[in-house]
């Protein structure tokens, strides 16, 4: 548009074409008041204006009656009617010089470029109704969502200070360690050898008169048969108390069924016990030097010690006992040798193989402080131990059963104990002072006489009287055994059969 001046001679009013004069134009009705027009639809929920928009400025007294003609639509006399509609702000009349009425105030945004001073004002906003509501939906959820969250939070917590209390300070150092395995293990270790035996090893706690004894010993069959040595279950005599205590821990009253002191072997009987498992024997022929072996007794009272070790070797003579100074209680074996530690307290308990088999009865051992027998040392094992062979344990404990006595191999001649040379000599005269070789006994019908020394038995050479008997007692009543004799300075072998005599 133009700046609103007049630009010829016939223009009377704004620039707008000059309409027929011959029909009079109806006066329009009256614009509304300016307001500015927003550059894009309002939104939905407006928040409330940041300046209400001021009223029109109140329109001017009109100083003629040209200018209040012109107010109020209406020609003047003389004058022609106005070809644009009145003027609200009360501006100059149409065509003539004067000042302009200020314009409506703008709000100053970034719209004010698309401003129409002709525009409808936009009516006021309505209050933020929905918006309110959303604000107090959105208030309560935070306040629920905060109550929750202080819930979790109470019990989290609760839950790490009672862990505390219980395990101590999270500041504890807690170190790594292995889960729990299986308490299986393969049979040819020595945890499974012991898990297989030790529920048929017994401890045995032995009174008589002032004598005290603890030692060991293993199930032999169902009916509640114990086998152990003569010198644990000997203090008790006729009248002792026995008691035998299981690996479970049941205990149980025992008699003796029978004893030898010559092979320090001794069978006791438990009544009143079911589900007893016996120990499988093995064989001691078929030990080698440097099989593993496993110990188990009560050293010490210790029941159920396990101890492991070899076989260091085998037909070692040993003696033991003595005690009576009269040679009645002395113990001749042939031993195998271990170095599984063996103490007090293990006497009577089992040697086993690698199978859990008994392939020996732990008896006696060589102690530090005691250099001449393997009875009585005190200071420990020192590697050391002495087993009696099963083969020689399980003959006499049959018969121990069956007969109440085992049966004595014997040649029939009685040895010089205190000749110290090389061999086993035969004494001049026996103890009783009687003939040194029996009439009519095994020795005899060999030839044997006063005197000769014995050097060697099946090849094996025989150094003293307490080896020839180990040898002899290895062997059962009626084997024949191949002597080599010498007499006189010349050697000649001897071949006779076994006798028997019973045991003590």
């Amino acid at each position: 548009m133009d700046d609103g001046r007049p630009t010829g001679p016939d223009a009377n009013g704004w620039s707008r074409p000059t309409p027929p004069r011959t029909a009079a134009r109806p006066a329009p009705e009256p614009p509304a008041p300016l307001s500015p027009e927003p550059l894009s639809p309002a939104p939905e929920n407006p928040g409330p204006p940041s300046q209400p928009p001021e009223p029109p400025a109140p329109a001017r007294t009109p100083a003629s009656g040209t200018q209040a003609a012109h107010l109020t639509g209406e020609a003047p006399a003389g004058r022609p009617r106005a070809l644009h509609d009145p003027d609200p702000y009360g501006t100059p009349p149409c065509g003539g010089p004067g000042p302009w009425a200020p314009a409506p105030p703008v709000q100053q945004s970034p719209q004010w470029l698309r401003y129409d001073p002709w525009g409808t004002p936009p009516s006021p906003p309505s209050p933020p109704v929905r918006e309110a509501i959303g604000e107090k939906g959105h208030r309560r959820r935070a306040v629920v969502v905060m109550v929750v969250v202080a819930l979790v939070t109470g019990v989290i917590g609760g839950g790490l200070g009672a862990y505390s209390v219980l395990n101590g300070s999270f500041s504890d150092v807690r170190l790594p360690q292995a889960g729990r395995e299986s308490p299986a293990r393969a049979p040819g270790t020595v945890a499974g050898i012991a898990a297989s035996a030790l529920p048929s090893v017994v401890t045995l706690h032995v009174r008589g008169g002032d004598e005290a004894d603890t030692g060991t010993g293993f199930v032999l069959d169902r009916e509640g048969r114990i086998l152990t040595n003569n010198h644990v279950v000997e203090p008790a005599g006729s009248a002792g108390d026995i008691t035998v205590t299981f690996s479970g821990g049941e205990s149980a009253k025992a008699r003796v069924v029978g004893r030898d002191s010559g092979y320090d072997l001794a069978v006791v009987q438990v009544t009143g016990v079911s589900g007893l498992t016996p120990l499988p024997l093995g064989n001691s022929d078929n030990v080698q030097v440097g099989d593993p072996v496993v110990a188990i007794g009560a050293p010490f009272d210790l029941a159920d010690t396990v101890t492991s070790g070899i076989i260091s070797a085998k037909d070692r003579p040993i003696t033991s006992g003595g005690g009576k100074n009269d040679g009645s209680d002395v113990s001749y074996v042939d031993a195998l040798q271990t170095d599984a530690p063996i103490n007090p307290g293990n006497s009577g308990g089992p040697l086993v193989d690698s199978k859990a088999r008994v392939i020996g009865i732990n008896s006696a051992i060589r102690a530090a402080d005691d250099s001449s027998d393997t009875e009585g040392g005190q200071g420990g094992s020192i590697g050391l131990g002495f087993a009696i062979p099963i083969n020689q344990a399980k003959r006499v404990a049959e018969e121990l059963i069956n007969n109440g006595r085992a049966a004595h191999p014997v040649i029939g001649v009685t040895l010089d104990m205190k000749y110290a040379g090389d061999g086993a000599r035969v004494a001049a005269r026996a103890n009783d002072g009687g003939p040194a070789v029996a009439p009519g006994g095994p020795g005899a019908a060999a030839g044997i006489e006063p005197g000769d020394i014995v050097t060697g038995v099946d090849g094996e050479q025989v150094h003293s009287a307490q080896d020839l008997i180990v040898r002899i007692r290895a062997h059962r009543p009626g084997d024949r055994l191949a002597l080599t004799v010498r007499r006189d300075g010349r050697v000649r072998p001897v071949t006779l059969s076994l006798g028997s005599a019973d045991g003590t």
